[in-house]
């Protein structure tokens, strides 16, 4: 699978063919609840591949039904983190990948009027020696994520990266603004937001369309 680097940032878009057809799917307002269910779940599987590169291994012997052979498992805690609601949908496809993973959850809402972020969960387990990874679907105006971002700082992530499918260029450049050690994966990188602070073209709103609400 391969992936290219955002010039203005550390943000890597992965641009498999794969991934390219499922964001055509994600984003055709034609696609009703289950199919877009099903693209979600297919495409954050081939970006969590991507993702998945810089989990740490070690060296283990395992006998095969011939002879024994060196093998590798994956060492220390893998640790997904969703922001509620809509990174849901995206943890359960990433655990797929690493069922052992841990789950923490990030509860954030937007004010329709001022776009802010408003806090109202927060629960994590220990993220200290943990690979953390924040998911979202939209990283729209970047508020949300680097303010969850900071959150999981502070709960004492220091291997964290920052998972979404689509994102906007200023909402990565404000993230990478407050958090610039913190890499960024992504399906598509699309040019700007509306006034209402959706991504466009993007997908409209991914929690509604996921959840049916």
């Amino acid at each position: 699978m391969s992936a290219s680097g955002d010039s203005q940032s550390s943000c890597t878009v992965v641009d498999h063919p794969l991934v390219q057809a499922e964001v055509g799917v994600l984003r055709d307002r034609s696609t009703e609840r289950i199919a877009f269910r099903d693209a979600l779940t297919r495409l954050t599987v081939l970006v969590g591949i991507e993702v998945f590169r810089s989990l740490r291994t070690r060296r283990c012997e395992v006998q095969t039904p011939l002879a024994k052979c060196e093998a590798r498992v994956i060492e220390g805690e893998v640790v997904i983190v969703p922001i509620l609601r809509a990174g849901l949908g995206m943890a359960d496809a990433l655990l797929t990948l690493v069922p052992a993973a841990r789950v923490g959850h990030v509860g954030l809402y937007r004010d329709e009027e001022t776009f802010e972020p408003h806090s109202y969960y927060f629960k994590t387990p220990d993220l200290s020696d943990a690979d953390v990874f924040l998911v979202d679907p939209m990283l729209a105006t970047g508020q949300s994520a680097a303010d969850a971002a900071d959150k999981v700082k502070a709960a004492g992530a220091r291997r964290l990266t920052m998972v979404a499918l689509i994102g906007a260029e200023p909402g990565v450049r404000k993230f990478h603004n407050r958090h610039p050690e913190i890499p960024v994966f992504l399906a598509a990188l699309d040019p700007g937001l509306d006034e209402n602070a959706y991504i466009v073209p993007g997908l409209g709103d991914a929690g509604d369309r996921f959840f049916g609400t």
